[in-house]
């Protein structure tokens, strides 16, 4: 295929976001009120929400360059400019960050979306799955929430949550020294996590949270640097997860990844016995104290 080939495919794609753009902008407008963001009601609203000259004087504008923005036309906008937007618009960061997208820019760092918050309702979900070990993460293998077999196998009883986060189990495996480091097996597990970190990351080229992620990965493992220039990409699936517990022995798990719909890009994933033998040494997880390890796998 030739590159002139390409540009129609290229061409329609622009326009098609253009166009979800000028709908998106639309609804955020109608949904607005003038009190909401210190106006007077006016008189004569023919249609819900702020007019256009409304959020053009709000965000700093002129009234046609955000006409034409709303219109989808073919006009280019700065990071400030549509962040300027945002505000009089009154979006949250994950609306902010769908803005930029249409708009063909990476999100930057004011226009990430909030730390996702886990209701009581996910805690409850997590401890009923005891003995099992199970765990909420993210997309970049930040451990947000654990029940205690969960903690007896990994040794998090010390660990203290900081902005959500109780501590990556990417960065554990990487960095732990081997008398501290539960996994067995590093060498099927951690290429599978670092090509599933990496489908992860194509939606988020140029973030400055995730491309700092991978940088501080890089500078502290020698491993992951090589992993990750392998190019490899995989989605989350169950995968063999080998444990040595200090006082269990050796566990066989599958750890099994449920998708949770109203958490984006969040997951709970669940270690299922290999066999009855692996099945009688959960049983014992829950009644532990957590693993012994000292090492709090803290960057």
């Amino acid at each position: 295929m030739t590159v002139l080939e390409d540009l129609p495919t290229a061409s329609g794609g622009r326009e098609a976001r253009r166009t979800e753009l000028a709908r998106f902008l639309k609804a955020c407008r109608a949904r607005v009120t003038p009190e909401d963001v210190g106006l007077p009601p006016g008189l004569r609203r023919r249609t819900p929400g702020l007019r256009r000259e409304e959020v053009a004087q709000l965000a700093g504008v002129g009234v046609t360059w955000y006409t034409w923005l709303e219109q989808g036309r073919p006009i280019n906008a700065s990071e400030q400019v549509l962040l300027a937007v945002a505000r009089a618009l009154r979006l949250d960061g994950t609306e902010r960050q769908h803005l930029f997208r249409l708009a063909g820019m990476a999100p930057s760092a004011l226009a990430q979306p909030a730390p996702p918050e886990l209701g009581p309702a996910i805690q409850l979900i997590l401890d009923s799955l005891a003995p099992l070990p199970a765990a909420v993460s993210n997309t970049r293998f930040d451990v947000l929430s654990f029940n205690r077999p969960y903690r007896s196998l990994f040794g998090t009883e010390r660990m203290r949550p900081s902005h959500g986060v109780f501590f990556n189990s990417l960065w554990c495996m990487l960095t732990a020294p081997d008398c501290c480091n539960p996994c067995e097996n590093p060498e099927e597990t951690l290429p599978r996590m670092v090509a599933v970190l990496r489908s992860a990351y194509g939606r988020h080229v140029g973030e400055p949270v995730w491309e700092e992620h991978v940088r501080r990965l890089s500078a502290r493992s020698e491993l992951f640097r090589e992993l990750w220039a392998r190019q490899e990409v995989a989605p989350p699936k169950t995968l063999l997860r080998i444990f040595r517990h200090p006082e269990l022995g050796v566990l066989r798990l599958n750890a099994t990844y449920l998708t949770m719909p109203g958490v984006p890009e969040c997951y709970i994933v669940v270690y299922v016995p290999e066999d009855p033998d692996d099945r009688e040494l959960v049983g014992r997880l829950d009644s532990l104290p957590p693993g012994g390890r000292r090492h709090t796998c803290k960057p």
